[in-house]
């Protein structure tokens, strides 16, 4: 199987809401393609296998929960698949909280309006941190959720910077 890149914007049936709304004002849109994928190949080693994507390419988004004082606060770590994201250490840090872990699958899914196993940086809710890892942003084009399990983002691992609330890190993942 092969992706079938088309421009996003072009195919919002294959964009989560909040993806499709944001893509419409991000100056950097006109840099991102869509593919439609099986959605059961949608995890990133069964995807990454079934279509050729190497795992250098591929790049996760999780959402962390954390916790300082009684308040939580969510933000979203970009990672590539070859790589875990420092979560308990240099994310907790960044966002000064007491605690950090990858938020709960029904909290991440109804805070982004996402489907889980789609969720990506492009729409997610204001406010957001959206914390990048510097390998991430060096990688070229990467392959990210595209908010659905049926389909995959194409673009420049350098977009991902311009995203509102982004913040490149050095070492976020080892």
């Amino acid at each position: 199987m092969r992706l079938d890149l088309v421009p996003a914007l072009l195919r919002p049936d294959l964009l989560a809401e909040p993806v499709f709304a944001a893509l419409q004002f991000w100056s950097r849109a006109a840099d991102v393609q869509v593919s439609a994928i099986d959605p059961d190949l949608a995890d990133t080693a069964a995807f990454c296998a079934a279509y050729g994507i190497g795992f250098e390419q591929s790049a996760n988004c999780v959402v962390v929960a954390a916790k300082r004082g009684g308040e939580v606060r969510y933000a979203a770590c970009m990672v590539l698949a070859t790589t875990r994201a420092d979560v308990n250490g240099l994310v907790r840090r960044h966002l000064d909280a007491r605690k950090a872990s990858f938020a709960p699958m029904d909290d991440a899914v109804a805070l982004t309006g996402m489907e889980y196993g789609g969720i990506t940086p492009v729409g997610l809710p204001d406010g957001w941190p959206v914390l990048i890892d510097a390998a991430v942003v060096a990688a070229g084009d990467v392959v990210i959720g595209s908010g659905i399990r049926g389909s995959k983002l194409q673009l420049p691992g350098n977009a991902l910077a311009d995203l509102p609330g982004a913040v490149v890190l050095e070492e976020l993942a080892s």
